[in-house]
């Protein structure tokens, strides 16, 4: 008797998948992989963008960081450049604080 036979049903969709779909099963697991592949690449493109947005907002404190620097620069220049000036062409000299109270009398 055939009907005494007692089949799983797994066992008899795996048997059917490979006897008769191959085809439909290959496209399934690269439907899968597909998808895998573009939520990882999405994940590491908004990373990548998180990053980037990161580097330049760092850019842009080293910017002005740079440009405070360049005044300050150019600020202690025309204060040395005042110092030269004063020493070579009016002859002035720095007062040393100790003997400052020191008044010569002639």
């Amino acid at each position: 008797m055939i009907g005494n036979e007692r089949h799983s049903l797994p066992g008899v969709i795996g048997g059917d998948l490979l006897r008769f779909g191959k085809i439909p099963v290959i496209l399934l697991i690269a439907v899968l992989v597909s998808a895998v592949t573009v939520v990882t690449t999405t994940h590491k493109t908004r990373l990548l963008t998180a990053q980037r947005e990161q580097l330049v907002l760092e850019r842009d404190a080293l910017d002005i960081e740079w440009r405070n620097l360049i005044l300050e620069e150019n600020a202690l220049g025309d204060h040395s450049r005042v110092e030269r000036i004063a020493t070579e062409k009016l002859q002035l000299q720095h007062v040393d604080p100790s003997q400052e109270n020191i008044v010569v009398q002639k």
